[in-house]
This record gives structure tokens, sequence and C-alpha cells, in this order.
């Protein structure tokens, strides 16, 4: 049986290690492989994040399906000539989801955390907390290998497939990871890390997928977005030792159990939800050149 997240803190407590160490460490386990090279491959995941940021920021061209593209720029110039309601560290975050996400339906290269369709989140949290709170690569580095702990135990214990549990397994489950994250890199305990993911993934239970057309932009795109402020806000909850009265592991069981139960209609189909409005329909009429079943 894999490591739940009450199995995970305790090791980190018995250890007295942080949970990217714990993963650092576990994956040395794992396959054998050497501290430098494994940390190293994780950097040129952090690389290929911020490199997919720096094309969505300058891109002002629409993606192949008209559905998405430019609003990464748009935010990018909002936040540049204005003082963002959401404040600098929040702002940016979504500045760099939104880049993510569309560089992601321009088929460029990005890291999916977990998923391709969830891969603007974390990236998006990164790339903030670098800008505005002076977190540097290494630190950054540590950063993922922690959300890769916590998304780990999604992956074994839940979902992180929209096609399997909804949205809320892709989204819920990249916000959720997010959290932890921050908490972790502004020095909270492994067990704040587990009630920060409990908040955020709380606030995302039974997020459907219902892609327009199909395709993952809308309304992806700007779900990634507002992952990014869950995140900050699950995580400055439990850094200020706000507690999830649900423990972190009964949160995802009942992610798995509200995903087992979704209608086939709601699960990346698009046959249900945003996806089967007028608009979506004439939207993916348009991408496939087919009649809309209004």
């Amino acid at each position: 049986m894999t490591e739940t997240m009450k199995d995970i803190v305790a090791a980190c407590q018995e250890r007295g290690v942080s949970l990217g160490e714990w993963m650092i460490q576990r994956e040395i386990e794992r396959t054998g492989g050497e501290r430098e090279k494994i940390f190293a491959q994780m950097q040129e995941r952090l690389s290929v994040m911020k490199e997919a940021v720096a094309q969505g920021i300058n891109d002002l061209e629409e993606t192949t399906s008209k559905l998405s593209g430019g609003d990464a720029y748009r935010m990018h110039q909002y936040n540049q000539t204005t003082d963002p309601l959401s404040g600098p560290t929040i702002s940016k975050a979504m500045e760099a989801a939104m880049a993510t996400s569309e560089s992601n339906a321009k088929m460029n290269v990005i890291v999916a955390t977990p998923t391709a369709g969830s891969a603007g989140i974390l990236p998006g949290i990164m790339i903030s907390l670098q800008e505005n709170h002076h977190v540097n690569d290494e630190a950054l580095t540590m950063g993922l290998f922690a959300a890769s702990a916590i998304g780990y135990v999604f992956a074994n214990h839940a979902f992180v497939s929209g096609a399997a549990g909804g949205c809320q397994a892709e989204v819920g489950s990249a916000t959720a990871m997010a959290a932890g994250t921050i908490t972790e890199l502004r020095g909270g305990s492994p067990e704040a890390v587990t009630h920060a993911v409990a908040m955020a993934m709380k606030s995302l239970l039974g997020l459907v997928c219902d892609p327009v057309g199909g395709l993952v932009e809308v309304p992806c795109v700007k779900r990634n977005v507002i992952g990014t402020s869950i995140a900050f806000s699950a995580a400055d909850m439990a850094l200020a030792g706000i507690e999830s009265r649900i423990p972190c592991d009964e949160v995802i069981h009942t992610m798995h159990t509200i995903g087992k139960d979704m209608p086939g209609s709601l699960k990346e189909t698009a046959e249900g939800g945003l996806a089967q409005t007028p608009t979506g329909l004439q939207a993916a009429q348009r991408v496939y050149q087919r009649p809309c079943n209004l």
C-alpha cells in the first residue's frame, strides 16, 4: 500500500526532514539514482516551467481553435500598469498560470503538474514566489519535490485525471499541491502542509470537467488562474495555524468517492456542463465544422 499524507508526515517528523527532502530520499531509494542527478532533473523541469511562462506572456496570438490566447499578455499589461486588486503576489501567479495554460493550448512544451490541463497552477505560484518573495531556484526546486510528494498521494489514493474524476481531480489536485508547496516554502511544518492541502482541495470538491469542444482551453485556462488564488488562501490559513477540521487523507478519499459518483457527462467528455451551453456548442461547431446539438 502506498503512503498516505499521514504516513509521509510521520516519516518527515521521524527523520526531521521536509516533504521535499522526504520525496528526494524516496526517489533515491526507489531508483538507486544519485541525489545530484535527481535534483538536476527537477531543476530542468523548473526551467521548462519558466520558459512556458515567458512564451505565454509575450504571445498575443490566438490558438488554432480561437478559444484562447492573448489573455496572459493582457493580464501582464494590466499588472504592469495598474494596482491589481488581488495584490502583486496573487496577480503575478494568475498571469503566470494563464501563460502556461495558453502555452499548453498552443502545443508548446509544458510540465504536467499533475496534468496538462492543470499545468498552470504550480508554475504560477512558483514564478510569483520568486518575483515577489525572493525564493531562489534551489528552494523552488525543493518545492517541486514537495509538490511531487503531494501529487503522489493524490495519484495513488484518488485521481489526477479529469476523465476519471472530473476537474476536481486535475485543477483540484494541482491547487492542493500548490497550496502545500507554498506552505512548505514559507516555513510551514509538514503537518501544516497537510492542512493547506486539505483546505485547498475542500474548496474544489465536485468540480466538473466540461471542456468546450473537448479541448483543454475553455474553461480550463481560467480555472488554472483561479486555482492559484485558492492555493495562496489555503496556504495563508495553514501558516496562520488554522487547521482543516477534516483530515487531509479523508478529504482526498472524499474526492475519490465524489469522482466515482460523478456522471460520465461531466468527466472530460464534453457532453455536459459548459460544453453543452449554446455558446459552447457553437464554439465546438466552429472548431469541427459540425452541426450543434441545440
